[in-house]
C-alpha cells in the first residue's frame, strides 16, 4: 500500500501545486510548471490504485455512486492542515488521480500582478465580470484574491459557488456564504446554485465556472437583476471569450445575447502563467474594460476576434491591457525572455512586440 499520507506532506515541503497518481509510474509532483518522481515511492500498482482511491472516498456513498455512474469525481480532502482539490477518472478502466493543493494562505492581491483595475471594478453595483485562461493559468487563485479583497474592504453579502470549496473565507467586512456544487452537496449545479441566489438578498455572487448554457443564462439573469456577478470561463483570450459566450447559444437566439452581453459584461480578464527567468511563475494578464466601442463591438452581426483585439489595444487609458503591452513590459522589467513573449503570440504580431518594447524603454529612459 503506498503511503499517501507521505505522499501529500512530501509534496507540501517541495511546494508542489499537483500531484499524478497513475498505475505504473511513481507518484510524481509538478514543481514550478515541472514534473518530477517522488524518487523514495515505489511504482504504483492497479491494486496501489484502488487503494488509493478507498482513501479519498472514505466509504462516503454518495462520492462513490457519482464516481461508479459517471466515471469522474472532484471532491476536497483535508490531510492535518494540508487541503487538496482531488480529480478521480479512470484509464483503462484503473483509477488515476490528479490532486491539486491550496494554500493555507490566500496570496495578497497586489502581489499577484492582476491589475488593479480589475479589483476596482468589483465596486461596480451590478453587471458581469470574467475571470477566464486555460487550465492551471491561476484563475481561481485570482478570484478567491478578489473575493478576499471584497472581505476586506466592501459591505455586501457574498454567495459563492464552488467545485470543490478551495479556499476557506472567512466573513470581515463583508457576509460570505460558500456553497459546494455537485450531487450530495449544497447545490445540486452551477445553474441552480446561481438562480437560488436571487432568493437570498446577495450583493455579489461568484460563479467558480460557466461551462454551459443553463449557468450562462442563470449569470446573465442575475446580473440583469441588479446583482454582480464574477465568474470564470475556459477560455485563452477576451476576444475568445466573447465568442464562447455567443456560442452557447443557438444562432436564432445569438443576435438578442449579444445585446445583453453588451450591456451587461463590465471586464474579462484573461490571463496566463509563464515560467519566469528566476524559475517563479510570472503572470501575464490581458485586460478588456467594456466601453462603448467594444460594446458596440459586440453588438455587431459577426464578432470580429481583431477588431476586439484592436479596441483593447486603442483603449488604455481606460484600464484596458493588451497582450503585446503586457509582454512587452514583462521583458523591459527582465521578467520574461524574448523567445517567450514571441511564443505567446501569433508571428504575425513578433514585428508589433518589437515596437512595443521599444516604445517602453524610449518612454522609461525619458522618465
Amino acid at each position: 500500500m503506498v503511503n499517501m499520507d507521505k505522499v501529500i506532506k512530501t509534496a507540501k515541503e517541495k511546494d508542489a501545486s499537483d500531484i499524478h497518481l497513475v498505475s505504473g509510474l511513481k507518484p510524481m509532483i509538478r514543481i514550478a510548471r515541472e514534473l518530477t518522481p517522488i524518487d523514495e515511492m515505489d511504482v504504483l500498482t492497479p491494486d496501489d490504485m484502488n487503494e488509493i482511491y478507498d482513501y479519498f472516498v472514505r466509504g462516503n456513498l454518495d462520492k462513490d455512486e457519482v464516481f461508479k455512474e459517471t466515471k469522474k469525481l472532484d471532491a476536497s480532502f483535508e490531510l492535518d492542515d494540508i487541503r487538496l482539490r482531488v480529480n478521480v477518472s479512470y484509464s483503462d478502466e484503473v483509477p488515476v488521480f490528479t490532486l491539486r493543493l491550496i494554500k493555507a494562505t490566500l496570496p495578497k492581491y497586489e502581489d499577484l500582478g492582476v491589475p488593479d483595475i480589475v479589483r476596482r471594478m468589483t465596486t461596480q453595483p451590478q453587471g458581469l465580470i470574467l475571470v477566464t485562461g486555460k487550465t492551471n493559468s491561476g484563475k481561481t487563485t485570482t478570484l478567491n484574491a478578489l473575493i478576499d479583497d471584497i472581505n476586506e474592504n466592501q459591505n455586501k453579502k457574498i454567495l459563492t459557488l464552488e467545485s470543490p470549496v478551495e479556499f476557506r473565507h472567512t466573513s470581515k467586512k463583508s457576509m460570505i456564504v460558500q456553497k459546494e456544487v455537485g450531487p450530495g452537496r449544497d447545490s445540486l449545479c452551477y445553474s441552480d446554485g446561481v438562480k437560488n441566489s436571487l432568493r437570498e438578498d446577495c450583493d455579489i455572487i461568484v460563479v467558480g465556472e460557466i461551462r454551459d448554457r443553463e449557468t450562462m443564462d442563470a449569470a446573465i439573469e442575475t446580473a440583469e437583476a441588479g446583482h454582480l456577478v464574477i465568474g470564470t470561463l475556459h477560455t485563452k483570450s477576451c476576444a475568445e471569450t466573447i465568442d464562447r459566450m455567443i456560442n452557447f447559444y443557438d444562432i436564432s437566439d445569438q443576435q438578442s445575447i449579444k445585446y445583453l452581453i453588451a450591456s451587461l459584461l463590465k471586464l474579462v480578464i484573461s490571463q496566463r502563467l509563464l515560467k519566469g527567468r528566476n524559475g517563479k511563475l510570472v503572470l501575464v494578464p490581458e485586460v478588456m474594460v467594456v466601453d462603448n466601442i467594444i460594446a458596440g463591438i459586440i453588438r455587431k452581426e459577426k464578432i470580429s476576434v481583431s477588431e476586439i483585439e484592436d479596441a483593447i489595444q486603442s483603449n488604455l487609458e481606460k484600464g484596458s491591457i493588451g497582450l503585446t503591452n503586457s509582454l512587452a513590459e514583462l521583458f523591459v522589467d527582465e521578467k520574461i525572455t524574448l523567445d517567450q513573449a514571441k511564443a505567446q503570440l501569433e508571428e504575425k504580431n513578433h514585428e508589433i512586440l518589437n515596437r512595443t518594447i521599444m516604445q517602453l524603454k524610449i518612454k522609461r529612459g525619458n522618465n
